[in-house]
């Protein structure tokens, strides 16, 4: 699974404008479909309050952040998987994804046109989620057509045809009634067999509701809609006001966006919210290097073992792995230095096999 988030919805959702309040760089916006044609790719900033507490016990040159990379994909519309409005184009981006985040409209803004004439979740939800089972009926049809013809070939090719003929068959009666392989919760070995496939409806999906002013600091009757419909799908769902967003990107300082999300309600910026949710849903983990020059939050695969993380850093660092110094960042808020953690036996060694945790400081030990 790739390592990115790719926005889709229909035309004139609000993706472009989200896209460029995530970046603070402005994608291709107009009130008109299609506006957005190729893809724009934006590296985005993971927000993390560790980090900042790191760097006040121990202050470095600079920060640097993780980071997660999102991509703005253009609007999908009814027959995309067929075509309509350079929908091939666009589901092959789609493709490429490790996780979608599905904008949906949920205001009302008779200057802004809705593709459909009205603003309806539901339908907007179906015609797109349609679309993607479409395209993957069509992947599963061609895959299985192809290994039911060539299991008579050897029986190395009749043993995989017994595995993954059953599978088949399953994803296309649940894709030709317009159900998503995600929801067949199917386990890591039929996966397995499937992962070449790169089907659509089997990448991980958020939802964000992209209210107005007046819906951002509550529900509407729209926003309980795609709750109800990403429940369903036990899809996340972060409710989002694109514009406010936008304004907030604009501004320069920290003091200024918050005293900006005080002044309308809100704790914590909507982006942040879809960031770190999008991160974790990819399965990535976040853990953090200090020193003078710079303390930084490295971003890797929830799973992966010491030396795997430290070929992150630098490939030397995994071709000469000795050991790696290990502490919790919370035992470093706790005892306030690395000096009193020490003291406190709560800095460990650990070796080939260590499963790196979210949130742990590392110094790696190598052989140059």
């Amino acid at each position: 699974m790739g390592l990115n988030c790719g926005i889709v919805g229909l035309p004139n959702v609000g993706k472009s404008t989200l896209f460029s309040a995530l970046t603070s760089a402005p994608a291709h916006i107009a009130n008109y479909p299609f506006c957005t044609i190729d893809p724009n790719v934006g590296i985005v900033s993971v927000p993390d309050s560790r980090l900042d507490r790191i760097t006040e016990l121990i202050p470095g040159k600079k920060r640097i952040p993780a980071t997660v990379e999102f991509i703005d994909i253009a609007g999908l519309v009814a027959g995309a998987s067929r075509g309509e409005g350079l929908g091939n184009r666009f589901l092959a981006s789609i493709r490429e994804v490790g996780m979608i985040v599905h904008v949906v409209r949920c205001f009302e803004d008779g200057d802004v046109v809705h593709v459909s004439g009205d603003v309806d979740p539901a339908r907007d939800i179906e015609t797109i989620n349609i679309e993607l089972a479409l395209a993957d009926l069509e992947t599963v049809s061609k895959r299985h057509e192809k290994v039911a013809r060539a299991r008579s070939l050897s029986k190395e090719a009749q043993k995989h045809a017994s595995e993954i003929l059953p599978i088949l068959q399953q994803l296309l009666a649940a894709l030709g009634e317009g159900k998503s392989v995600r929801s067949l919760k199917l386990d890591d070995d039929r996966l397995s067999l499937l992962s070449d496939l790169h089907l659509l409806t089997l990448k991980p999906m958020i939802y964000v509701c992209n209210v107005d002013e007046e819906g951002i600091g509550g529900t509407s009757a729209y926003v309980d809609t795609v709750k109800r419909m990403a429940k369903e799908e036990d899809a996340e769902v972060v409710v989002i006001c694109s514009k406010i967003e936008s304004e907030i990107a604009t501004l320069e300082s920290e003091k200024e966006k918050q005293e900006f999300l005080e002044a309308v309600g809100l704790k914590e910026s909507g982006l942040n919210k879809l960031i770190r949710s999008a991160y974790h849903i990819l399965g990535l983990r976040t853990f953090f290097t200090t020193g003078d020059d710079e303390n930084r939050a490295w971003t890797f695969k929830a799973g992966m073992k010491a030396p795997q993380t430290a070929g992150l850093i630098h490939s030397d660092f995994q071709k000469g792995f000795i050991k790696a110094e290990v502490y919790s960042c919370d035992d470093l808020f706790a005892y306030g230095s690395e000096q009193k953690l020490r003291v406190a036996g709560k800095l460990r060694l650990e070796g080939k096999e260590y499963l790196v945790q979210d949130g742990d400081v590392i110094y790696f030990k190598f052989n140059a």
